[in-house]
C-alpha cells in the first residue's frame, strides 16, 4: 500500500492550429508529460527553450514556469499525462496570457 495519493489525468489530445499558445504558467500540484503527436512544438521550460518534435516528449516538474506553442504551420497534436496530488484546473499560476486570463 502506497503511502502516497497520487493522481494521474490523461488529456487524449490538444491540437494548436498556427502560431498559437498556452499561457506561461506553473501548477504547485501536478507535473506534465507532453508527447507531440503531430508538428513541432516549441517549448519554455524553466527558462529553457527547445524544440520537441513528432514522436518526441518532455516532462514539466510541479513547481517550473513553462509554455508550449506551434510555431509552424501545420497543426501541433499533442498528448498530455498530469500526474500529482492534484490535477485540478484551478491549479494555474499564469504570468502572460495571450487571451488576458487570470
Amino acid at each position: 500500500m502506497s503511502k502516497y495519493n497520487l493522481k494521474i489525468s490523461l488529456q487524449l489530445s490538444y491540437e494548436f492550429t498556427t502560431k498559437r499558445r498556452i499561457s506561461l504558467q506553473l501548477h504547485h500540484h501536478r507535473s506534465e508529460h507532453w508527447v507531440v503527436v503531430k508538428g513541432m512544438a516549441l517549448v519554455a521550460n524553466n527558462g529553457n527553450e527547445f524544440f520537441v518534435r513528432t514522436g518526441e516528449s518532455t516532462f514539466v516538474p510541479a513547481g517550473t514556469r513553462h509554455r508550449l506553442e506551434n510555431p509552424g504551420l501545420i497543426p501541433l497534436d499533442v498528448i498530455e499525462v498530469q500526474n500529482g496530488e492534484y490535477v485540478g484546473e484551478d491549479d494555474i499560476v499564469r504570468f502572460d496570457d495571450d487571451f488576458e486570463r487570470k
